[in-house]
């Protein structure tokens, strides 16, 4: 019999590569949702459970498709999307989507999908509650530190960069949410060191 490896009940990853001593809790005034793809969920370099992790308060959600997601947004707050307006997604019947309007930080619901590039528009063309919500584009932000995942082009962030630039934006407080690009170096690294010891590439290429 196979013994089952030991599992962090926190992290949800092996003991050996646990992730919990980068945990950095933050306080946001914005309410976070994260819509995670599930060929996410395993992917040792993925930053979204971190990021779940550091955001006392944001709820993370796991499929392709999400049955109450109508329920899920239907709350006191604004819905925000973050996500690029593309012209591709014209092409694949999305429609426009309704301007964004800058909101109190108190009031917004900050939607992410975490999911490779394809992947994203998939869950945003099978997800018509998504395709209604406001979008939340960022511009101008640093160079990814993401050096173990290939950016499928460039200026492309990981889930917990371009989530932590959007909040600090939405609460205008930069210096806020800085531990969570600290945990994320601190991710990093250690994913780093554990392909090192394992004798594989740091870096995956992101289709």
């Amino acid at each position: 019999m196979t013994k089952k490896r030991a599992e962090c009940p926190t992290c949800l990853r092996a003991a050996s590569a646990c992730i919990c001593h980068w945990i950095r809790p933050v306080d946001s005034r914005t309410a976070l949702l994260i819509l995670q793809h599930p060929m996410e969920t395993m992917n040792a370099k993925n930053s979204a459970r971190l990021l779940h992790l550091c955001l006392p308060g944001s709820t993370l959600a796991v499929g392709e498709t999400f049955d109450s997601l109508d329920e899920r947004l239907s709350g006191p707050r604004r819905p925000v999307l973050l996500y690029p307006d593309t012209p591709g997604d014209r092409s694949l019947g999305i429609p426009a989507p309704p301007p964004y309007r800058p909101e109190e930080a108190e009031q917004v619901l900050l939607v992410v999908l975490d999911a490779t590039w394809r992947k994203s528009r998939k869950m945003l063309y099978l997800n018509p509650a998504l395709q209604a919500l406001p979008r939340l584009a960022l511009h101008d932000v640093p160079a990814s530190h993401y050096l173990i995942r290939k950016a499928h082009a460039p200026g492309q962030l990981s889930t917990l960069e371009a989530t932590a630039y959007a909040l600090a934006r939405l609460e205008g407080d930069p210096s806020r949410f800085a531990p969570l690009i600290d945990a994320f170096d601190g991710f990093v690294g250690q994913q780093q060191m554990l392909a090192a010891q394992r004798g594989q590439p740091g870096l995956a290429q992101v289709s």
